[in-house]
């Protein structure tokens, strides 16, 4: 089954930054847009950037593989060569990790590749592949 394109809409606190983040580091379409907002084509799904003058508060950390995960982001499932290049493109605007690339479950079923970034209103986003697909929502 093919999945619906998702929608998100997220608080930014400079649309010109965002652009650029999305549209050039991400290669991400721009949509629609307004004095308020601009819609992005992220890997299929539309997102929204709403800007935001009110202070964001900071997401709170989970410890994962003794990284602290930000509670709250988004991000996208990509096929393994299409994380290898958007790696390698990000590598190329300088984009700083927040938890750098790394393997989880080497070697064993669910392996998975995953970093994080934020954009430059730090809002925290995941970029992630697996190995094998099928093993995505499988709880093992």
């Amino acid at each position: 089954m093919n999945a619906p394109p998702f929608h998100l809409a997220f608080p930014v606190a400079n649309l010109a930054a965002v652009r650029e983040f999305y549209g050039s580091v991400l290669k991400c379409k721009i949509g629609r847009e307004s004095e308020r907002w601009i819609d992005f084509n992220f890997f299929g799904h539309q997102i929204t950037a709403h800007l935001d003058e009110a202070e964001v508060d900071q997401p709170s950390r989970n410890q994962v593989d003794n990284k602290a995960v930000p509670a709250r982001h988004f991000g996208v499932i990509l096929d393994w060569n299409d994380w290898d290049e958007l790696l390698v493109h990000i590598k190329l605007y300088g984009v700083v990790f927040y938890i750098e690339p790394y393997t989880r479950f080497a070697g064993e079923a669910g392996e998975q590749r995953t970093f994080f970034i934020q954009d430059p209103s730090e809002n925290f986003l995941e970029f992630k592949c697996f190995q094998d697909k099928a093993y995505i929502f499988k709880a093992e």
